[in-house]
C-alpha cells in the first residue's frame, strides 16, 4: 500500500532522536539556547500529535520541562494567583483559591478534553500552542492575566519578561514569543469584589469537544451598575479576540434584559465568524448573541455553575511526577520504569510514546498488548494506563517522561486470587463485547473509584468521557462501575 493510501495516524511522521531532560528551569533554558532547533515539551498532548501529522521529517530534539521541580507549583497572594509553567488543567479544576477568585479559568479548564488529557496537558502548552480553540485562552484573557517568559543569556543567567496575555499572539497559532523562551509562569489577577466572572462554550458534543465558539466574561457591578466589563471570544477569528463593542455597551448600566440583548448583539456584530469544519460562518454568528446572553444572566442572577466539588481527576492515591535528573535519552538510552510493580529497564523510548515502548519493549517475554491503540490521538481512551498515580492517555505521552516514573496497564490490576470487583462487575454486567475498547474503560473506572469510591452517574460519567465504545452503548459500562463501587462499600460497611 501507498503511503498516500494510509491514514494519517499510520503514516510515518518525525520522530525524536533525544529527549533532554532539564532538572532546572535555568537548564533547560540553556539547552533551548545551545539547540536552536529543539522544541519544548511539556504535557506533550499537542506536540505528539503536531509531529505525526506533520509529515516526515530530519528527527528532532525535545526539551522535556515536566520533571523540573518546581515547575507544577500554584502560589497564591492577596492580589493574584501564580500558576508555574508546568501546571496541568486538572490542577487548576482542583484549586481551591482559582474556583474562589479566577472561576472562568476553572470552568474552560474542566471542559478541555477529557481527564486522561487534563492530567497531563498544562495550561501553559495551551497557550503557546496558541489555536484560536484552546479554551483557556478566553478564560485567562477575561480575567487580565499576563506571562513570564524567560531566557537563558549568554553569560548563563535567565532574563525575564512580562507579556499581558491579550498582547502575545500576533496571527493564527503564532505568538511573540522567541525561539529560546520559556513560559516560566501565568500570572492571574484575582477578580475584584464587584465582579463576577463566567466562561462559556459551544461544542457539537457534551465531552471531548473542540469549541465552536467559547467566551470569557468578567463584570463589575457596583450599586447595580456595571462599572466594568471584559469580553474575549475565542474560535471566532484567527486569535482570540478581546470585544470593546461588548465593554461600551454595557458600562454605566444596569444589567437588565435589554442592556444584556444590546450588548450580546454588539459583540455579536463586533465579529466576522470564521468558517471551519467544525462549524460555518452563519452558524456561529446566529448562536454567539444567544451564548452571551444566557452567560450575563447567569452573572447577574448569580447562577454561574461552578465545577463539582470535589471535582473528578481520575487520579488516585499518588499523583508525583517523577524529578528529573538532567539525563538525555535516545534510543540507545535504557529508561527504568516500575510497571505493574516490577523494575523494567527497556530502550527505544525517545522515538515511542508511552503506548508504543509498552507494547513493543517493557513486555520482554511477557506481552504487555492489552493497552490498546483505537486513535492514536487522545480521542479514544482504549491506551489509557495509570503513570505516576494519574490516568492518562499513553499514546500522547512520550515514553521517556516515564523514565523513574510508575506505570500500571490492565494487566497488572489483577489481585493474587483473580480479577478486581470491577473486571469482574464487567463481567457479570455483559459491559464487554468486542473488547478492544475494555482495558481502557477499566483503568479510568479504577482510578474514579481510588478517587471517588460512591460515585455519582455524573461523576462516572465525566470519568469516562474521555473512553468511545461502539458495542455496548455505555450503559453496562456505568451499571458496572456502581457495581463495583456498591460492592467495595458494603464491603467496608
Amino acid at each position: 500500500m501507498a503511503a498516500h493510501e494510509l491514514h494519517h495516524v499510520q503514516q510515518a511522521g518525525t520522530s525524536i532522536a533525544t529527549v533532554l531532560r532539564p532538572a532546572s528551569l535555568e537548564a533547560a533554558a540553556q539547552q533551548l539556547r545551545d539547540t536552536p532547533d529543539a522544541r519544548l515539551l511539556a504535557g506533550g498532548s499537542d506536540l505528539l500529535l503536531d509531529l505525526q501529522r506533520g509529515g516526515p521529517g530530519a528527527p528532532i530534539t525535545v526539551v522535556d520541562l515536566s520533571g523540573i521541580e518546581g515547575f507544577r507549583q500554584i502560589t497564591e497572594s492577596d492580589e493574584d494567583i501564580i500558576l508555574a509553567g508546568g501546571v496541568t488543567h486538572a490542577q487548576v479544576v482542583a484549586h481551591a483559591g482559582l474556583t474562589a477568585h479566577a472561576l472562568p479559568l476553572v470552568q474552560a479548564c474542566a471542559e478541555i478534553g477529557s481527564p486522561q488529557l487534563r492530567n497531563r496537558a498544562t495550561v501553559a502548552g495551551n497557550i503557546a500552542t496558541a489555536s484560536p480553540a484552546n479554551d483557556s485562552i478566553s478564560a485567562l484573557m477575561a480575567l487580565g492575566a499576563s506571562l513570564e517568559l524567560c531566557r537563558a543569556e549568554a553569560d548563563g543567567t535567565l532574563s525575564t519578561r512580562e507579556v499581558p496575555i491579550a498582547e502575545f499572539f500576533d496571527g493564527f497559532r503564532s505568538t511573540v514569543m522567541a525561539a529560546d523562551e520559556v513560559i516560566r509562569s501565568i500570572r492571574v489577577p484575582k477578580l475584584a469584589a464587584n465582579e463576577r466572572g463566567a466562561w462559556v462554550k459551544l461544542g457539537l458534543r457534551k465531552a471531548q469537544a473542540i469549541s465552536v465558539v467559547h467566551a470569557g466574561l468578567v463584570v463589575g457591578i457596583d450599586e447595580g451598575v456595571v462599572s466594568s466589563a471584559r469580553l474575549a471570544m475565542g474560535s471566532v477569528a484567527a486569535t482570540v479576540v478581546v470585544i470593546g463593542e461588548f465593554e461600551d455597551a454595557l458600562n454605566g448600566r444596569p444589567l437588565d434584559d435589554d442592556v444584556i440583548t444590546a450588548a450580546a448583539e454588539a459583540a455579536g456584530a463586533a465579529v466576522s465568524p470564521i468558517d471551519d469544519v467544525r462549524a460555518t460562518a452563519e452558524y456561529r454568528a446566529a448562536v454567539i448573541e444567544p451564548l452571551l446572553a444566557r452567560a450575563l444572566r447567569a452573572i447577574r442572577d448569580d447562577a454561574v455553575v461552578t465545577p463539582d466539588e470535589p471535582p473528578v481527576l481520575a487520579v488516585g492515591a499518588a499523583d508525583a511526577w517523577p524529578t528529573a535528573n538532567g539525563q538525555a535519552i535516545t534510543d540507545d538510552v535504557e529508561i527504568e520504569v516500575t510497571v505493574n510493580g516490577t523494575t523494567v529497564r527497556a530502550d527505544g523510548a525517545a522515538s515511542r510514546t508511552l503506548l508504543d515502548w509498552l507494547r513493543d519493549k517493557a513486555g520482554g517475554w511477557s506481552s504487555l498488548t492489552g493497552t490498546k491503540e483505537g486513535c492514536a490521538e487522545g480521542e479514544c481512551g482504549a491506551c489509557t494506563v495509570s503513570l505516576d498515580g494519574a490516568a492518562v492517555m499513553s499514546c500522547l505521552v512520550a515514553a521517556a517522561q516515564a523514565d523513574q516514573g510508575t506505570v500500571v496497564t490492565i494487566e497488572g490490576l489483577a489481585e493474587p486470587d483473580g480479577p478486581t470487583p470491577l473486571q469482574t462487575a464487567f463481567v457479570d454486567c455483559f459491559a464487554v463485547q468486542c473488547g478492544f475498547c475494555i482495558p481502557g474503560f477499566v483503568m479510568a473506572g479504577t482510578s474514579l473509584l481510588e478517587e471517588v469510591p460512591n460515585p455519582t452517574d455524573e461523576q462516572i460519567d465525566i470519568a469516562l468521557s474521555g473512553n468511545l465504545c461502539r458495542c455496548t452503548g455505555y450503559y453496562p459500562i456505568r451499571e458496572a462501575v456502581r457495581t463495583a463501587a456498591r460492592g467495595a462499600n458494603s464491603a467496608t460497611a
